[in-house]
């Protein structure tokens, strides 16, 4: 029997609960979902919207960018920053998202946004950003807390999506459908499905030991690309790059000619793919792997689902096991962020 098969294995180093927070992501969905519905909105008619954010706050803006792009009425745009662009205005909508309300960068660009006159929206479990919203007499959408802000992508994201839908931005989307691919989605990559039968398990083991590259064979799965780097630098704490087809055929393919020269003993790239690229794309990802031969060994990764949503969302779940087996391997606390952590005592010294 594999490790990875063996629960008392891959859940010795989690005292936190991240696989069990992982397999609950569709209740997750559902209870943010119910949570974005009961907020009291009416149609609004900005110019363009925003979601400003860090980290695992952050993330969930990205996949709502896609929507937009493909579907929405006006530019959406995510802002990672202390400050606003200049560009914000009274016609400009800006959904706050902190998972905990007291991200310095967050509650900085929320202060931004009210001195800009933006429409503004708040998602947060509660902490400064809440009281100022409550004060502010802006709409609040209070997520349940106390869990890693990465774990809580559906309550970050779910909220965002739904206002949307209700002040007419975005087109209704399939929720009944989006559940039962997710939760088959979890069936198929649980600790209880072997190796030999479970994607996330194989992938966890050929990113052992080896420095990774994840492409996403298109925009939207470059964004599912960059989650999976964030969850395998942070719950597996592994080094992994992430880039996007078709631009790093432009650049980032040259820098492949003299990686025999640079010491890493191991390289494994994941293409993070749709199913449905064109000839030409899947073209492009053959042409780059056959050029690296024995360099690079490829892997594929192909979303589940019929909407946008739901592919975007089942590939992004699918790295989040990967994530944790891979934590598992690495014999380490996918929960424990003590770098960061460091990082903001130091932060919080500096005026």
């Amino acid at each position: 029997m594999h490790d990875l098969d063996r629960p008392e294995f891959v859940l010795r180093n989690d005292p936190k609960g991240m696989y069990r927070l992982t397999c609950e992501f569709p209740d997750q969905c559902l209870r943010a979902i119910d949570l974005g519905q009961a907020l009291d909105l009416t149609p609004v008619q900005p110019r363009f919207a925003m979601l400003t954010g860090l980290g695992g706050s952050a993330a969930g803006g990205d996949f709502v960018r896609a929507l937009f792009e493909a579907e929405g009425s006006i530019p959406f745009v995510v802002n990672r920053d202390y400050h606003l662009p200049a560009y914000a205005n009274r016609e400009t909508l800006v959904f706050a998202v902190s998972y905990s309300g007291n991200t310095e960068e967050t509650l900085s660009a929320y202060a931004d946004a009210q001195r800009s006159g933006c429409q503004r929206l708040v998602v947060t479990s509660g902490g400064q950003l809440a009281d100022l919203a409550r004060q502010d007499g802006v709409p609040l959408c209070t997520i349940p807390g106390g869990q890693p802000p990465r774990t809580a992508l559906g309550y970050n994201l779910m909220p965002v999506i739904v206002a949307c839908e209700q002040m007419g931005l975005l087109p209704a989307q399939d929720y009944a459908s989006l559940d039962r691919v997710l939760r088959a989605s979890v069936e198929a990559w649980q600790i209880e499905v072997p190796v030999e039968e479970n994607e996330a398990k194989r992938l966890a083991v050929a990113l052992h030991g080896a420095v990774s590259v994840l492409y996403g064979l298109g925009p939207w799965q470059a964004l599912v690309a960059n989650r999976w780097k964030g969850q395998i630098n942070e719950n597996a704490k592994n080094m992994t790059f992430a880039n996007a087809f078709p631009e790093l055929c432009h650049n980032e393919i040259l820098g492949w000619v003299r990686t025999s020269e640079q010491g890493v003993g191991r390289w494994v790239g994941i293409v993070l793919r749709d199913g449905t690229e064109s000839a030409k794309m899947e073209a492009r990802a053959r042409v780059v792997f056959d050029l690296l031969g024995a360099t690079c060994q490829r892997f594929d990764a192909v979303a589940r689902g019929a909407t946008l949503l739901e592919r975007m969302l089942s590939l992004v779940l699918l790295g989040d096991f990967v994530s944790l087996y891979l934590a598992a391997l690495n014999d380490v606390d996918p929960e424990n962020i003590d770098w960061i952590n460091v990082l903001k005592a130091e932060l919080a010294q500096v005026p």
